[in-house]
């Protein structure tokens, strides 16, 4: 069964920075993309960042240029680097990943992250 872990949630001020990783537990070559999610009470699932095998990257509008998403191929990881955080940014992140071959999508547990002002 192919899982994604992620950690790296938790509680900062405003201005400040998380970052958050997701590790697969298949070479993430397996994927045609891992992204990020997000999501609220009361709210539907949020795109936040996706990077494609071949690396290529797309960011929610509202959030390029604070958020940068990463992948290490060797550790099977993608991570999100979230700077000049506001609270309007707490939310439950997910990890997301799509298998290349059967288009299958799996999320990861969720992780929170909660910014105080």
């Amino acid at each position: 069964q192919v899982r994604l872990v992620e950690s790296g949630g938790g509680l900062v001020q405003a201005g400040g920075s998380l970052r958050l990783s997701c590790v697969a537990s298949i070479n993430i070559f397996s994927f045609e993309k891992m992204g990020w999610y997000r999501q609220t009470p009361g709210k539907q699932r949020e795109l936040v960042a996706t990077i494609s095998r071949g690396r290529t990257i797309s960011y929610a509008a509202s959030l390029k240029g604070r958020f940068t998403i990463s992948r290490d191929d060797a550790k099977y990881t993608v991570d999100l680097q979230m700077n000049s955080l506001k609270p309007e940014d707490t939310a439950v992140y997910y990890c997301n990943a799509v298998l290349l071959r059967s288009q299958t999508a799996l999320w990861g547990q969720g992780t929170q992250v909660t910014v105080s002002s």
